[in-house]
Formats: structure tokens, sequence, C-alpha cells
């Protein structure tokens, strides 16, 4: 039985339908549930919390029994029966009929999946690599649509939306470009390892897009990523909104452009770490 935490997040019990290569630092996996129905989210960076099993295990554990000492008692289970948490953004929702939620999309990045790869495939890596239909995990998301995990919040009167974002912020970059209103200015970076994880993206906003191929060697905010926007001459604007999101390193060197280079109020400049060079997630947690 899926039991409610504090709202409006609550959990879900998913299966994978279905799982679709975007390219060779990207896959793609569709989730359904028998109550993704109460899943709300409008947000195009929605973050979410997802619980995936070890291997061999048929579904995640999480003691969601325990209502909201779910996560006291989730860090107390051994670390080889504990779920795999991590942190993801919803790339896209289908709703059925009845406007209820029916799938939800969400874009995992295989690190260090690929052979000779400079670093070791962390444990989401390596089950998104292998997922498939029937697959169970367990998803902390949203019961009410407008929530306090969803980030990318420009004023009704941006007359410029900038965007940037590393492979792991692609997926809520691509949605919300995808998503700008039509005829809105926009000014998009988006770095990933190859060539061939580049996206074709359809928006009616009037958007200029950069993709930057890093290359699948290079981890770090490097030059590819600062000079072409410390370059770049941005429209004309009075009201311009920044969103960047990714490496922790990276997004701070950006803000810091954005801001102190550009003049742009620190106001109207959301940033988001994502993860950070040389860390797991358990130890950016442990340092929150």
């Amino acid at each position: 039985m899926t039991t409610a935490v504090a709202a409006p997040f609550r959990f879900f019990s998913l299966q994978v339908v279905r799982t679709r290569r975007l390219g060779p630092s990207l896959v793609r996996v569709t989730f359904a549930g028998d109550d993704l129905g109460a899943f709300r989210s409008d947000g195009r960076d929605q973050s979410l919390s997802l619980f995936l099993p070890h291997p061999g295990q048929p579904e995640p554990r999480v003691p969601v029994e325990l209502g909201d000492g779910w996560w006291q008692g989730w860090r107390e289970l051994p670390d080889d029966v504990r779920a795999v948490m991590r942190s993801y953004t919803l790339r896209d929702l289908r709703r059925d009929d009845s406007g209820h939620t029916a799938e939800i999309d969400i874009d995992f990045v295989l690190h260090g999946v690929e052979p000779g790869a400079p670093v070791a495939a962390g444990p989401a890596s390596r089950w998104a690599a292998r997922a498939t239909a029937g697959d169970r995990v367990l998803l902390l998301g949203p019961a009410v649509a407008d929530n306090r995990a969803i980030r990318f919040r420009p004023p009704e009167d941006a007359d410029l939306v900038v965007v940037w974002g590393d492979e792991t912020a692609v997926p809520a970059a691509c949605a919300i470009v995808e998503s700008l209103p039509a005829g809105t200015p926009a000014r998009v970076w988006l770095e990933v390892p190859h060539a061939t994880d580049v996206q074709d993206l359809v928006t009616e906003a009037d958007a200029e897009i950069t993709w930057l191929v890093r290359g699948s060697g290079g981890a770090e905010c490097t030059p590819m990523a600062l000079d072409p926007i410390r370059e770049a001459r941005l429209p004309s604007a009075e009201r311009p909104y920044v969103w960047i999101a990714g490496e922790s390193g990276c997004v701070k060197e950006l803000r810091r452009h954005f801001v102190r280079e550009r003049g742009i109020d620190r106001r109207s400049v959301t940033f988001v770490g994502y993860w950070r060079q040389g860390l797991t997630e358990e130890q950016l947690r442990e340092q929150e």
C-alpha cells in the first residue's frame, strides 16, 4: 500500500513500461503505475526522488509503512538492502482522457556505462542501462501541481530567457525550451559528451540553441562551456531571466558571469547544482 508523506509529496509505486536510447549518454525510461493518477506537476524542471532496487531485489526496499518516519527507517537499513535513492527531473508526462497522469518519462545519464569510460558506472546508470518492462521502482513525487521542487519560475514580464545545462540538466532544459510561449526570445546552451547525444527540439519560442560537445573524457567546467557564453551577444532585454543547472562548480562560474559580468539581477538567476565533481549523491547528502 502506498503511504503519503509530507504533503505535497507522496510515494508512487511504478513499473517500467518501455525504454528508448537517446544517444550514448542518455536513455529514456517510461513509467506507469496504478496510483500515478494522483501525480501532479506543472513544472518543467520538476525534481523527483527515485528509489531503485539492488541487483537481485524484485523491488526497492523503503519502509513507507512508517509514514513520516520512513526516512530514518530507510537510513537504518543495511547498505546492501536499503534502496538506492537518486534525484532526477521529470522529462515529460502524459495524461489519460480524464486528465490524470498515465505515464511519466525520466531521462537517465549513463555515466561510465560505455566500454573504456573514464569513470565507473554508478548504481542508477547500471540500473537504467539494463531496465526492462516490468521492473519496479518507487518514486517520491508531487501530489500538488505547483510545489517547492519546481525551480524554473520566470517572471511574467521576462523579455529574454537564457538557459544552460550539462547532460544531467538536459532533460529539464529541453522540457523548459519546448514549453516556452510562442515568440519568447531565448538563448540556450546545452553541453553533452558526444555529438550523437544532440537532440532535435521543437519549440514555438524564438530560441537560438547551441549544443556544446565536450567529449566523453571531460567532466569539468571548461572554457568550452564558459567562453561561448562570455563571447555571445545576447538579445537586448530589460528583464532577462536565467536558468542554469548541472555540475555545481560550473553553475557557480556561470552564475558569477551573469551577475557580475553581465549585470543581471541575482534575483533573476535560478541556479541549481545537480551534482558535484568527484562526489557521489550519498556523499553530497552527508554534507547537507
